[in-house]
């Protein structure tokens, strides 16, 4: 059986701060996608943010925003940049694994989630609003 203590509000509010986050480390994404030193010698590396499911009392309570992770997977481009100061001898410059029509898709899917969990909350409000207007 679900745990009948589970808000519908807490659940959405975890999915607002959840795309929120989200929306957040893809606009750092994008805005250095052409970063190629990071001030340590390597170019930026593309973020992520894991998420996992909440729960509380035996039953699904909503989101977890876990840690931002590198995203070690994705490959970095080489590419000829002769006289770029991050070149090296051959003249080819590291560039980040950041695609940036990649991260605008992930920015429509994080935003598209965030309506719907504004969404749930207006219908949330909606149905208390009815209701006490019912009882009245």
């Amino acid at each position: 059986m679900s745990d009948m203590n589970v808000s519908p509000v807490d659940i959405a509010i975890s999915g607002l701060r959840a795309q929120s986050k989200s929306m957040n480390v893809i606009a750092n994404n994008i805005a250095n996608a052409q970063t190629t030193n990071v001030g340590n010698g390597q170019p930026f590396r593309r973020q992520m943010v894991r998420f996992s499911a909440a729960i509380g009392d035996e039953a699904l309570s909503g989101v977890d925003v876990g840690e931002v992770v590198p995203d070690m997977a994705g490959e970095m481009k080489r590419m000829l940049m002769a006289g770029h100061p991050d070149a090296d001898a051959d003249g080819y410059v590291t560039m980040p694994n950041v695609s940036v029509p990649t991260e605008m898709m992930h920015m429509v899917t994080a935003t598209r989630a965030y309506q719907a969990s504004a969404a749930v909350l207006k219908r949330y409000q909606d149905i208390t609003d009815t209701t006490l207007e019912l009882l009245r």
